[in-house]
Order: structure tokens, then C-alpha cells, then sequence
């Protein structure tokens, strides 16, 4: 049976084969919460390809500098002589790692699955209609410019993939890899896949909800396909 063990707000879980680096994981949006359970079949799929993963659990808020710092503090407080650092983002999740304090230096390579920038607004729908009745607006930090360039100013990190789901309306992985692939020596690439923008998470959330008679065989091929298409890329 596959073991998960908390510490502090990181969730880790050591590999089942042949070890071949760590992995450090954000989530999207509210999935992010308790990673164990709603990116569990994605996660589980990476151990047993000899990745040990942590898994940082969090609830968004509008101040995505602040959390992508803490992130990185709570990631690196955990580390030791563990080889590569691969790390790995779901949407917001990607955001977070490409405001690291260290630029991406101290990772081997980014994975960015459905990276998603969009403004506060357009994230929270409420959030618009409250502005619009109480005269105020409100905005993530960095907003959505802001952070793409700051990736273009202060992120070195040349190896990263980009991973597009073909029915994702979400997505905004294009415009990512053009301001990645704008500085010298990058080595940034994207990839598609089949599925829509939950296809990291939803089997095992759904199966962690409902029980083992919702999951759906054709759902637990795309998450496998997801973490086949990560460890070969990862080299």
C-alpha cells in the first residue's frame, strides 16, 4: 500500500523503484488543498517511476509572490543530498514555481502542466460582480502582465516543458513558452495531450470521493500517459 506522510504543509511520498530524483509539486487552484487525494493517481504513477515527491498543500490567495516564496522556503527546508530537482506545476501550481525566489536555478527543469494566468476577476467570478457593486477592484500580485514579465526578467531556468490537454479552454501555455523562448539558450518545448484542463487531477479526486466503482479505466490511461510523458522527458 502506497504511504503518504505529512510534514507541516508537505505531503511526501517516497519512491517505489529505483530512485531517480525529487520531485516538487503545486497544484491548482482549491485541488491544491490536499494534493494527496486530488492529484493521488498522478503523484502515485511518478513514485513508482523512482521519483520521491512532496507535495506542497495550500489555499490560494491573492498574493501569489508571497505564496510562491513560502513554497519555495517549505521545499527547500526539506531537501538533501536527493540528486535532481524536477519541479512540477497544475495550473496555478506553474505560476508559483516561475516566481521562485531563485529564478529556477535551483531545480533541473520545470514541468507546466495547463499553466493558467488569468486576473483575479476572471479566476473568481464573485470577485467582479462584488467590485462592480462596491466600487473596488482587486488583483493578484504580480497581476497577469506582471508576471510574465517578471518569468522574461528574472527566470533562468532553461529546460522546461509545457504541457497543453487538446480540450483545455483554460490554457495558456502558447503565450508562456513565446516569453520563455524569447531569452538566450532556452531549451523550453510544448507538448499536447489529450484531455481538458482537470485531467491531472480528476480520476483520483473522483475515485478518492466516490470509491473505486467511479474510476474510470480510460481516465487512469491519460494520468499514466501524463506521467510517462514526465519521466521521459525528464530524462
Amino acid at each position: 500500500m502506497t504511504r503518504w506522510r505529512q510534514r507541516g504543509d508537505i505531503w511526501e511520498l517516497e519512491p517505489t523503484a529505483l530512485e531517480r530524483g525529487t520531485l516538487e509539486f503545486i497544484g491548482g487552484s482549491y485541488l491544491a488543498a490536499s494534493p494527496q487525494l486530488s492529484y493521488r493517481r498522478l503523484l502515485e504513477a511518478l513514485a513508482s517511476m523512482g521519483w520521491r515527491v512532496r507535495a506542497w498543500s495550500y489555499v490560494p490567495g491573492f498574493d501569489h509572490q508571497d505564496q510562491a516564496n513560502l513554497a519555495w522556503r517549505r521545499f527547500r527546508q526539506l531537501r538533501g543530498a536527493e540528486g535532481a530537482v524536477l519541479r512540477l506545476g497544475h495550473s496555478l501550481g506553474c505560476k508559483l514555481h516561475l516566481l521562485a525566489p531563485d529564478g529556477g536555478r535551483g531545480s533541473s527543469a520545470l514541468v507546466a502542466l495547463s499553466f493558467n494566468n488569468f486576473s483575479a476577476e476572471r479566476s473568481i467570478p464573485l470577485l467582479a460582480e462584488l467590485g462592480q457593486q462596491f466600487n473596488f477592484r482587486s488583483e493578484f500580485s504580480p497581476s497577469p502582465e506582471q508576471t510574465l514579465t517578471q518569468v522574461a526578467l528574472t527566470y533562468r531556468q532553461p529546460r522546461n516543458l509545457l504541457v497543453r490537454f487538446n480540450r483545455d479552454q483554460i490554457d495558456q501555455s502558447k503565450r508562456l513558452l513565446g516569453v520563455l523562448q524569447a531569452r538566450p539558450d532556452d531549451a523550453s518545448e510544448l507538448q499536447e495531450l489529450p484531455g481538458d484542463h482537470l485531467a491531472p487531477a480528476s480520476a483520483g479526486l473522483r475515485q478518492n470521493l466516490l470509491g473505486k466503482w467511479a474510476d474510470d479505466p480510460a481516465r487512469q490511461q491519460a494520468l499514466e500517459r501524463i506521467a510517462r510523458t514526465i519521466d521521459t522527458w525528464a530524462g
